[in-house]
């Protein structure tokens, strides 16, 4: 499993995006007990710290110790230093598996058997992630401009290309349960925008190699494209894959 969030941590905790809360209430409905949730590849621990209103016990698992100090803290949250593919989790013993942004990352046959492993009859896994933000037109068509040609597949890494196919393409040997379709929407204003896009994994490649920050080069086209305007709507479309684990 890649760790490319690491570096950007603190920026990472403060401008990613919020889950909707319906997307946490549709989950719920699907589950009979709420002693124990594992949110997978947990970052900043904004799942983790959701979920922690309704279960017992979270058990929040990462490969990133700069993710997990930035990380949302609560009484009844465990953060644990483990990756996704073989944890110290009890056998048979979770009720709700959540994984935000991350599965991509992970060697996802090995990571399924893990889940099998802490999982019991009735075991609800969730797996979600978000593509590129719509704001305006104008905005949209540099932010687009930047992914694809600017950064483009020299710098965003292959496992990126299941996000864009909505995790559509990626197994999932589980008993499927459609969820209605989600949205993150939000209020931003322009720094709240250059702070996300330097959260990309991406663009942190990109200064690596090159010494210099893409998004310098675009500012004032940001600005122009922003306008006058000091906050704009922010919508990110979620994609869910979502079933019932038979252990």
């Amino acid at each position: 499993m890649k760790d490319n969030f690491s570096a950007q941590a603190f920026s990472y905790a403060q401008f990613r995006p919020v889950y909707p809360p319906e997307l946490y209430e549709s989950l719920l409905k699907l589950i009979k007990s709420k002693n124990v949730a594992w949110d997978c590849g947990c970052g900043n621990g904004q799942v983790a710290g959701s979920l922690a209103t309704y279960f017992t016990e979270i058990i929040a698992t990462d490969i990133s110790v700069r993710q997990i100090e930035h990380a949302i803290q609560k009484p009844n949250i465990q953060y644990r230093l483990l990756p996704a593919e073989k944890t110290n989790i009890a056998d048979n013993s979770v009720d709700l598996i959540t994984v935000a942004q991350a599965i991509h990352w992970f060697n996802i046959d090995e990571f399924y058997e893990e889940v099998r492993r802490v999982s019991h009859n009735g075991t609800i896994l969730a797996l979600w992630c978000y593509n590129l933000l719509e704001i305006t037109s104008e905005v949209d068509k540099i932010i687009h401009h930047l992914y694809n040609q600017v950064l483009g597949d020299q710098y965003w890494d292959p496992e990126r290309k299941l996000i864009e196919k909505q995790y559509k393409t990626i197994p999932f040997p589980f008993d499927e349960i459609l969820l209605p379709n989600f949205q993150i929407e939000t209020s931003w204003n322009l720094d709240q925008l250059i702070g996300y896009l330097n959260s990309w994994s991406a663009v942190q490649h990109y200064i690596r190699k090159n010494n210099t920050n893409p998004i310098d080069a675009l500012i004032e086209q940001f600005k122009t494209a922003w306008g006058a305007e000091k906050f704009h709507k922010v919508t990110f479309p979620i994609y869910t894959r979502v079933g019932k684990v038979r252990a």
